[in-house]
Parts: structure tokens; C-alpha cells; sequence
């Protein structure tokens, strides 16, 4: 099976959007639009290592009502955490806010297995509860009473009103083998970070191969990634943003996850970006590091016109 891909869509993630009051949001907003950005994406988290998080739905709705332009998407959002019935109530009105205008990243997260025990899941079921969770919410947002049974979710005769008149794309993200199957079983494209070009195609090539297993009709993927980057004037001030940013936010020394993390000048990083959107991605999520976030959302404007140069 052929799928088609969609046009390369370039967007920032500023990790300060999260913990800044309204006014500072609408801020960081307009300096995404101003910089001609294609989209803004948030992070989600309950309750993260030292109990740091933000709501994906809540924090994209806020996007799409600041912005009549600007595409949102979460990158990712915790679906095993949370009941799925609920979740499509939001993405239905999401559909509403802004027809067309935002992409549900979902994952099963695994970094701190304690926010998991936080909500009452047990770790080890995320993945089933993350396959029973997609099927009930595509089954929700495509129309009609839904039945479903299974070993996490049951639902009876429930309906999620009104339907979305434009379709709100799922993308599966995870770098595991089962990840990447569930993408091509129950998404409509994968989600990676951390890994090279060459294991990003791969994971194309087999989520495609799933997909076709599952007797699904090919049909446009949006394939994403998220990268952390370092924007300076050189290297070495590079890694000076991103390094201890990732650092603090992880709790794991930035050199490992360096190979995958860019540090430089706005031209080295699109470079570093060209190579994917060869493989296969269509959307990128820059978590941009620099020295204040007027010039961290420019790069990324900057890094969006060099990267669809190239890849014209």
C-alpha cells in the first residue's frame, strides 16, 4: 500500500508556554504568526517528575482561539491516562473551534511511570488501553451510538454530538515496534523523536506494512517529528540553551540525547532537519532553545523557510 503524504508543516514548541498567563500566551502566539509559522504545538502532562505539567486539549484550545491561522497539534497527549468518551467530547468541540486546524498526537508516555500510577493505570496496561482507547474515540468522532467492549473500556450505546464535519487526524507516536504497528492499525501517521533518518523511514515502511495488514485503504499521512534544538550564533552557545533545558526537564545529561538534538546556527539545524522530511516526516515540531523567546520563535521561522526550500 501507497499512502500520500502531506506538504511539509513547520511549527514550534516553546516549552515556556505552558507555565505563562494569558496575556504572555496570546504574545507568543502572535510571534509565531508574525514569523509565518505553520503551526504551534504543546506538550502534555499530568504530573511529570517533580509534578510539572500542562493539559494538551486545554493548552491547544487556547492556540486555536488566539489564532484564526495557525494550525495546533499535541505532541503528545497521554491517552492512556485519561477515559476515551471524554476525550472526544473535547476533540469534537476542537473540531468545532477550528475545522481543520488540529491534529491529535497521542502516546503512551513510559518517562516517569509514577504520573501513570497517579491517574490509577497500571503501567504495564497503557499500550492495550491505548489501542481500546483509539478505536472508541475514531468509532466517537465518526458518527452514530457506539459499542465497545474490551479489557480496559466498555461503553454502551454512546454518541458524541455533533460529528465533526472536517476529520480530526490521529497521529500514534512511540519508537517502540508496537508503536509503530498501532500507528498503522489505528492512526493516520506516526510520531517520532529520538531516532536517526534512516530508523524514521523505517518506521514509515513498517507502519505502512501494518496498515495494509489491518486492510486499511491508503490514505494521506501526516508523519511528525519532534526534535529539541539549540539556536545561536554558533555551536557552543547552542548547547548552552538546549543542553541544560534538557537536562532539567529529563533529568538525563544532554549528551545522550545529543545525536538527535541539534545545536547551532539556523542553517545547520534545517540541514539536520532535510533528511527526515526525505523519509517520510510532513510535520515538524521544533522544541526551539534560545536566548529569549522573540528569537527562538524567528529561528524557527527561519529554520521553516530554509527546510521547505529544500525539500522543493
Amino acid at each position: 500500500m501507497t499512502a500520500h503524504r502531506a506538504p511539509v508543516s513547520v511549527g514550534c514548541i516553546v516549552n515556556r508556554y505552558a507555565t505563562v498567563d494569558a496575556a504572555e500566551r496570546r504574545r507568543l502566539v502572535g510571534l509565531a504568526e508574525a514569523a509565518g509559522l505553520d503551526h504551534f504545538a504543546v506538550g502534555d502532562h499530568v504530573s511529570f517528575r517533580t509534578g510539572v505539567g500542562s493539559d494538551g486539549l486545554l493548552a491547544a484550545s487556547t492556540i486555536l482561539a488566539t489564532s484564526a491561522k495557525l494550525a495546533a497539534n499535541t505532541a503528545v497527549y497521554l491517552l492512556p491516562l485519561r477515559h476515551p468518551v471524554p476525550v472526544a467530547r473535547q476533540l469534537a468541540d476542537l473540531a468545532v473551534l477550528a475545522p481543520g486546524r488540529f491534529l491529535f498526537g497521542v502516546g503512551i508516555g513510559g518517562e516517569d511511570p509514577h504520573e501513570v500510577e497517579s491517574c490509577g493505570v497500571d503501567p504495564k496496561t497503557r499500550g492495550r488501553r491505548m489501542d481500546e482507547s483509539l478505536q472508541v474515540i475514531r468509532a466517537l468522532l465518526a458518527g452514530g451510538p457506539v459499542d465497545f467492549a474490551g479489557e480496559h473500556v466498555a461503553v454502551e450505546q454512546v454518541e458524541i454530538a455533533p460529528t465533526p464535519t472536517v476529520p480530526v487526524p490521529i497521529v500514534v507516536g512511540g519508537r517502540s515496534e508496537a508503536a509503530i504497528r498501532r500507528a498503522g492499525r489505528f492512526g493516520d501517521g506516526w510520531f517520532g523523536i529520538w531516532v536517526s533518518p534512516e530508523r524514521y523511514g523505517a518506521a514509515i515502511a513498517a507502519m505502512e506494512e501494518a496498515a495494509a495488514e489491518a486492510g486499511r485503504a491508503a490514505t494521506e499521512r501526516v508523519n511528525a517529528l519532534n526534535v529539541w534544538c539549540g539556536v545561536g550564533e554558533d555551536r557552543d552557545e547552542a548547547v548552552g540553551y538546549v543542553g541544560p533545558a534538557m537536562q532539567a526537564y529529563y533529568g538525563i545529561p544532554y549528551d545522550r540525547f545529543e545525536r538527535w538534538s541539534p545545536a547551532g546556527t539556523v542553517d545547520e539545524i534545517a540541514s539536520f532537519l532535510s533528511p527526515y522530511a526525505e523519509a517520510g516526516c510532513s510535520l515538524f515540531n521544533v522544541i526551539v532553545n534560545g536566548p529569549n523567546p522573540e528569537r527562538e520563535v524567528e529561528a524557527v521561522g527561519e529554520i521553516r523557510q530554509l527546510l521547505q526550500a529544500a525539500v522543493a
